[in-house]
């Protein structure tokens, strides 16, 4: 028996990451109109843009149900000592307290700790993934827990959006806003602070927005991990990949792509950047 990992599909890491390291990811829910699909699983990233881009009828996207893990917990409790289950930061989603009502309609075999990643996307799937590590090679409740808080403390994201359309779409600025952003040409720049999604600044091109990404795996010290993802601009997120190989190895650089958990938020064309250092 060993310690579980859960997080969800608002981590970003790729399928093949989390079957190697154990990873159980619980889907958060994309709606088009009435229809709802499953991140990840009822639909991947190609469709999603090109529906997000081309469709009549724009989607919202909710956290996963409490059922949903309630059914999780129920079966990994079957054959684990502990789970413990890492979540977008309560600030940008529901999906913490679904998680805590799924403990209480189970009620499972073994104890199930809840956390706050105060982190999205890669943030998130970078955190996930320290934890995983350490639970994969034996260790403790307690001690996949302190690796936890500790990745949650070293973890920093920044993430650049090519267009202002989305986020108006979404209800998550102003007309008056994406106005004056659209009309300046700027391509917005995202960080997270105290759990919530803020602006870190504004950048005059998208190159440009991308050397402030770039700038921040530079500026880390002691750096550990990385962890890039993209929306539609594959060749930009290897192009940036293959900048930050010269600091860190390549075997601690994960990439993926950017699901329905921020995607439908920022779009066509988001790049994503999350650095861990001591």
């Amino acid at each position: 028996m060993a310690i579980k990992v859960v997080t969800d599909s608002g981590s970003d890491i790729s399928l093949e990451v989390a079957k190697e390291l154990g990873i159980t990811i619980v889907p958060v829910y994309i709606y088009f109109g009435e229809k709802a699909y499953k991140d990840g699983v009822d639909i991947g990233p190609d469709e999603l843009y090109e529906r997000l881009v081309e469709g009549q009828i724009y989607p919202t996207t909710t956290q996963p149900m409490p059922a949903d893990f309630a059914k999780t917990y129920g079966e990994l409790s079957e054959d684990a000592d502990a789970i413990v289950s890492i979540h977008l930061s309560t600030k940008v989603s529901g999906t913490y307290n679904a998680a805590l009502q799924g403990i209480e309609i189970t009620e499972p075999k073994c104890e199930v700790r809840v956390v706050d990643s105060f982190s999205v996307s890669v943030g998130l799937g970078i955190i996930a993934m320290a934890a995983a590590r350490v639970a994969k090679a034996g260790g403790t409740l307690v001690e996949v827990l302190e690796e936890t808080k500790r990745a949650i403390s070293q973890t920093q994201v920044r993430g650049l959006l090519d267009t202002l359309h989305y986020l108006l779409k979404g209800g998550r600025i102003t007309k008056a806003r994406a106005l004056v952003g659209t009309l300046l040409n700027v391509k917005p720049i995202l960080t997270m602070r105290e759990g919530e999604i803020v602006q870190a600044g504004m950048a005059r091109s998208y190159a440009r927005g991308v050397e402030r990404l770039f700038g921040l795996v530079q500026s880390c010290r002691n750096l550990r991990e990385v962890a890039i993802a993209h929306s539609t601009v594959h060749e930009e997120a290897m192009a940036l990949k293959n900048r930050i190989d010269f600091i860190v190895d390549e075997d601690r650089i994960q990439m993926s792509r950017i699901g329905a958990g921020l995607g439908v938020h920022g779009g066509p064309g988001t790049l994503l950047v999350a650095a861990r250092s001591d």
